[in-house]
């Protein structure tokens, strides 16, 4: 994984589920008739309830705003989290759609297909970034030893204390 890869996964996870919380939240009878597409995967599992699908809208807005901010800001651990959470809702969401299918081929098949990308996408923002210990090769993001810091700051003359306990001086 690297800065330009993190941004395009998180910011294609950050539209889907963007366009899934708007229309759920805004038109709640519409998503929940005709989601996705006109085919009406809602409406298979059961009745209408216009709080449930409002709050999934809203949920789904609450993943794409944090999917968003990790690609605005491409770094390991906001992508990883970002990653995270994603996998947190995909996985379970997968599972239960892979084992209650729609009954025509072509929904079955897209069922699948996409909460299956979305796991997949979820995967790949929590993957290691090339370079050392997390971060790209000497790019934002790259994480050093507490003690590398720590050494830093005193050579640059920050960090150091006066005398007192837990001064040097």
């Amino acid at each position: 994984m690297n800065p330009r890869s993190a941004r395009a996964v998180l910011t294609l996870l950050a539209l889907s589920t963007a366009f899934v919380g708007v229309w759920a939240l805004l038109a709640p009878v519409s998503f929940y008739s005709g989601f996705p597409a006109g085919r009406g995967w809602v409406r298979q599992d059961g009745a209408f309830n216009e709080h449930l699908i409002r709050d999934v809208g809203g949920l789904h807005l609450a993943l794409a705003v944090v999917s968003a901010w990790a690609a605005a800001r491409p770094r390991p651990g906001s992508a990883r989290l970002a990653g995270a959470a994603w996998l947190v809702f995909a996985v379970p969401h997968l599972l239960y759609h892979a084992r209650h299918l729609p009954p025509a081929p072509v929904d079955a098949v897209g069922n699948l297909v996409l909460l299956g990308g979305s796991a997949a996408l979820a995967v790949t923002a929590c993957l290691p970034w090339r370079g050392s210990r997390g971060g790209p090769a000497g790019g934002p993001g790259r994480v050093q030893p507490l003690r590398a810091r720590g050494a830093r700051r005193a050579a640059a003359g920050r960090g150091r204390r006066g005398p007192g306990p837990h001064g040097g001086g």
